[in-house]
C-alpha cells in the first residue's frame, strides 16, 4: 500500500489528485494536449500509471479537468479582486489589473494552450463556456457604465487587454502595461465631454 503523506486518506487522495492535476498543466503547456498522457502526467507528478487512473481514466478525463482548472483558480483570483471594487470603472479596472498580475504569473498559458489544442467537440464547448463566464463580470460592468454599444465597447476594450496580456507574456514590465492600460480604459468609458457628439456630427457632415 502506497505511503500516506497527509493526516487522513482523503487529504492523501486530495493532495495526489492535486499534484496530477499540476502536473497535467505543465505538460500541457510546455508540450502540448497530444502529450497529456496517463503515463507522462504520472511520472512528471512521480506516480505509478496504475495510480493515475485511481483519479483519470483516459487522456480526455484528464484534459476536462485542466479545462475546468485553468479557469477555475483564475476567476476565483479575478472574482475577489472586482468583490472589492466600489463601482463599474473600478470593477473593470480591477479586471483589467488582476488579468494583468495573472498573466505574468503565467497563469492565462493553459487556457492559451487549450485553445489552440484541438480538444475534442466537447471540451472546446467547455472550453467556450468558461470563457465566456470568465469575461461577463468584466462586461457587466461596461454594461452598467452605460458606454454607448457596450456589447461592442468590451470588445474593443478586451482587445486592449489581450494586447497588454501579450506585451507581458513577452517581457514588457508589468506596472508600466498596467497603468499604460488602465489610463487608456479609462478614457474609453468617459463620458463624452458636452457638445462633443454634436461636434462630432458637424464635422462629418462638412468632411
Amino acid at each position: 500500500m502506497p505511503k500516506i503523506n497527509a493526516s487522513t486518506v482523503a487529504e492523501h487522495r486530495a493532495h495526489q489528485r492535486e499534484a496530477l492535476v499540476g502536473a497535467a498543466i505543465d505538460i500541457l503547456v510546455s508540450e502540448g494536449a497530444a502529450a497529456v498522457t496517463p503515463a507522462a502526467v504520472g511520472a512528471r507528478a512521480g506516480l505509478a500509471r496504475s495510480s493515475v487512473y485511481q483519479y483519470f481514466d483516459s487522456s480526455a478525463a484528464l484534459l476536462a479537468t485542466v479545462t475546468e482548472e485553468a479557469f477555475r483558480r483564475s476567476n476565483e483570483a479575478l472574482a475577489g479582486a472586482m468583490a472589492a471594487a466600489s463601482g463599474p470603472v473600478e470593477r473593470v479596472e480591477a479586471f483589467f489589473r488582476e488579468s494583468l498580475r495573472l498573466g505574468a504569473e503565467g497563469a492565462h498559458r493553459p487556457a492559451a494552450a487549450l485553445m489552440g489544442a484541438g480538444l475534442p467537440p466537447a471540451c472546446q464547448e467547455r472550453l467556450m463556456e468558461l470563457h465566456l463566464e470568465q469575461v461577463e463580470p468584466f462586461r457587466a460592468a461596461v454594461r452598467e457604465i452605460g458606454a454607448p454599444d457596450p456589447e461592442l465597447t468590451a470588445d474593443l476594450i478586451a482587445g486592449m487587454l489581450h494586447t497588454a496580456l501579450a506585451a507581458v507574456e513577452r517581457g514588457a514590465p508589468l506596472d508600466a502595461v498596467t497603468d499604460r492600460t488602465l489610463a487608456l480604459v479609462r478614457r474609453c468609458l468617459s463620458p463624452a465631454p458636452a457638445g462633443g457628439a454634436e461636434r462630432g456630427r458637424r464635422e462629418n457632415d462638412r468632411a
